[in-house]
Parts: structure tokens; C-alpha cells; sequence
């Protein structure tokens, strides 16, 4: 079972994130419910594209990262980009064993009184930047997002800009629906929406008529 895609931003106060909840076997748009993001101690984010059986074996390993972090009771807590780090290396662990975990991640969060904002596919390519998208969503929505983008957006400003992104997914990529839910990264800590619709618009002319203005007929 596979989810597509996952988009972040950077934004004035946080990290925001979006992806949808469609769970796949193949073309089989099988599950609607699933969530594919995942917070990770006070102040981190993490959502994944790709296989979602391997996620769930992250997320036991981050589980069991948090609960030893709970019981040494030192007051030392994983940071967001020691986060990134850690799943880089099980990447490339993973890869190099030749059994990866077809994932690609997106890590975000607050640090140092900043945002934070990473990736690392299932071959441990790890890189930050101020807006990341996973699946067609680098090539669907990326473009967007460097259209759309600034520095100081507000939280309204960066809501709207995944949902614009997200409801053009919907309508390119077979593999989505628009259920879809929204994350923040803050100072004062993470928060996950519950899933809900996203509106749509069916209308378009080329929609409508997809080969209007198409001459048919002929020679090449």
C-alpha cells in the first residue's frame, strides 16, 4: 500500500505541512483514511510518500527513540535536524543492504528559534531548503510553490498556497484524492489536523471539452 504525495513550507512562524490520506494497491484507490503525518517529540513533524508499511516500521523505531529519551529522564530531547540525520542513516543503511525502505520523508520543525526543514528519499539523498514536495508533487506543485512562496507568509498565506497545490494534485494525479490534512511546527509546538475535503471545481473548459480546438482527421 502507497501514498503520493507530501508538501512543506516554510513559513513566517513554523513549518507547515499537506498531504492527502488515499492508501493504494496499484491503481486500487483501496483506503481513504490513512495518515501519513507523524509528530515526533515536542517540536517535530514527519510525513512520508511511498510505502506505508515501511513508514510504519520508521515510526516504531522514532517510538522507541522517543520512549528511551523518556526514561533517561536527562532532559536531552532529538532536535529536528538530529532527526534528519538519524533517518538519513537508516536510509543508507537500509540501501546499502539492498533492502530499502521505499519512503520518501519530509522532516520539519523548530529549533534555535528557527524553522527547520528537511527531506531523505529511500537511496539517502538529504537535502533542507524553504519548500520540499515529494511524488508528483515535484513536478506538479514545486513550480507553485516557488511562485507562491515568501519568507514572512502568515500561517493563512501558507494554508492556502499547500491547499492550492493539493487541490492540483487532485485533479492530475490518479493516485490522490482531495481528503486531504494539514500540519504546523511552531514554537509552541506541533499540530495535526483532522482529515477533511478539500473544495473542487469541474467546470474548466478543459474539462469540459479536453480536445476542443483539436483538429481531427488528416495527414501527418
Amino acid at each position: 500500500m502507497t501514498g503520493t504525495s507530501v508538501l512543506a513550507v516554510k513559513y513566517a512562524d513554523g513549518v507547515m505541512m499537506a498531504c492527502d490520506t488515499l492508501g493504494s494497491y496499484g491503481s486500487l484507490a483501496r483506503f481513504k483514511n490513512v495518515e501519513r503525518i507523524q509528530p515526533f517529540g515536542a517540536s517535530t513533524l514527519i510525513a512520508a510518500g511511498g510505502e506505508i508499511s515501511d513508514f510504519q516500521e520508521i515510526k516504531m523505531m522514532l517510538k522507541g527513540m522517543e520512549i528511551d529519551d523518556y526514561c533517561y529522564d536527562d532532559g536531552c530531547t532529538l532536535n529536528s535536524s538530529e532527526v534528519h540525520t538519524y533517518l538519513t542513516r537508516v536510509m543508507y543503511q537500509r540501501r546499502n543492504k539492498f533492502n530499502p525502505l521505499w519512503n520518501h520523508l519530509i522532516i520539519g520543525g523548530f529549533e534555535n528559534g528557527a524553522a527547520y526543514l528537511g527531506t531523505v528519499d529511500s537511496i539517502a539523498t538529504s537535502y533542507t531548503d524553504d519548500h520540499i514536495a515529494t511524488g508528483y508533487g515535484e513536478y506538479l506543485a514545486r513550480p507553485l510553490l516557488r511562485a507562491g512562496w515568501r519568507p514572512d507568509m502568515t500561517e493563512g498565506q501558507a494554508r492556502h498556497l499547500l491547499e492550492e497545490c493539493m487541490r492540483v494534485l487532485y485533479y492530475r494525479d490518479c493516485r490522490t484524492i482531495n481528503r486531504i490534512q494539514i500540519a504546523k511546527v511552531t514554537a509552541q509546538g506541533t499540530l495535526v489536523s483532522p482529515p477533511f475535503s478539500l473544495t473542487t471545481k469541474w467546470d474548466y473548459q478543459s474539462f469540459v471539452d479536453p480536445k476542443a480546438g483539436v483538429e481531427t482527421g488528416g495527414s501527418w
